[in-house]
């Protein structure tokens, strides 16, 4: 277990360059103390482990050295392998970079982890896009992606919708981008702010000349922060509804992701009531419909009798 830790420590340094103590200890889980005394075990194997002191000090390789050393266990050569995204490489034009690295990889893998390597890519396949829809064509992702990796502003023509849609020109500091079941989005500094751009909607796009600063920026966090707010604006009514147990189960499957985690698992007797997120009425109608006599609205009134005016339409037509 320790050879593991002193492997990691070793490559944290060789790929981050200078790192504190306290930063090497929250990267692999320990004391500040283990790591000392795990950097001196590395100076004892001849490892040229060097310490600055001072306010910027910290741990650091010398200059130039390198280890050839990588260390994979078999797990780790799995996920890489099975992380590989061809078909997403390729929109980005990195299809034949992506593949000269895998076979690189396979390559410079022991005989036993090369063969589990080779039992990956026969036994799965990540596919991104949902089901009932393909991946969205954005003929000017390269471009985008060109510009997010060379830090160039980019001057966009973009269709933005709203009541209606709206070209409008923008130049943007493209920060990262993102793909979401099977859609690309772009994330960039425009016009004071950070905003999300669907890259499938650019029209045009044209890398300005200009190299900007790139802030300190979590994609990560930042997409993950920016989803929920998305979905909570997507879905900003809320309908009283009560549930049979059949209605419950079906209710997780029929009314999307966002409304369908507002729906418990369980039933809590006969009738199981819930205040469900809907895009607004007209949506919950269509919705609730599907569940024929396995919901019954219970606010709001208006609901309650679009429905019933719907239900008795339909009755009479096929009366």
């Amino acid at each position: 277990m320790r050879a593991g830790r002193l492997l990691s420590l070793l490559l944290l340094l060789q790929a981050r360059g200078r790192m504190t103590a306290g930063e090497l200890a929250d990267e692999l889980e320990v004391s500040v103390r283990t790591v000392y005394r795990d950097v001196e075990a590395l100076g004892a194997a001849g490892i040229p482990v060097y310490a600055d002191r001072g306010p910027a000090g910290g741990y650091r390789l010398l200059d130039g050295y390198r280890t050839r050393l990588t260390g994979f266990t078999s797990a780790e050569a799995d996920s890489l392998f099975l992380a590989g995204l061809p078909g997403p490489a390729a929109e980005l034009g990195l299809g034949a970079v992506v593949a000269a690295a895998r076979t690189k990889l396979r390559a410079a893998l022991p005989d036993g982890l090369r063969e589990r390597s080779d039992r990956i890519a026969e036994r799965f396949h990540l596919d991104a896009p949902g089901w009932f829809r393909s991946g969205e064509s954005a003929p000017h992702l390269e471009t985008v992606a060109d510009a997010v990796w060379n830090r160039r502003r980019l001057w966009l023509r973009y269709r933005r919708w709203g009541s209606r849609p709206v070209e409008v020109d923008r130049v943007v500091e493209p920060l990262g981008l993102v793909l979401k079941a099977g859609t690309w989005y772009l994330v960039a500094d425009a016009e004071g702010d950070t905003r999300t751009y669907r890259v499938s909607r650019v029209l045009d796009a044209r890398p300005e000349k200009d190299v900007f600063e790139r802030p300190e920026f979590d994609l990560e966090a930042f997409w993950t922060d920016w989803s929920e707010r998305f979905e909570e604006r997507m879905y900003p009514e809320r309908v009283t509804v009560r549930f049979t147990a059949k209605g419950l189960a079906r209710a997780r499957f029929l009314l999307g992701s966002y409304p369908a985690r507002h729906v418990p698992e369980h039933p809590t007797g006969e009738w199981t009531e819930v205040r469900v997120p809907t895009e607004s009425l007209d949506h919950a109608v269509f919705d609730l419909l599907r569940l024929g006599t396995e919901v019954e609205v219970l606010d709001p009134p208006e609901l309650r009798r679009r429905l019933a005016d719907t239900a008795a339409g339909v009755a009479a037509l096929y009366g």
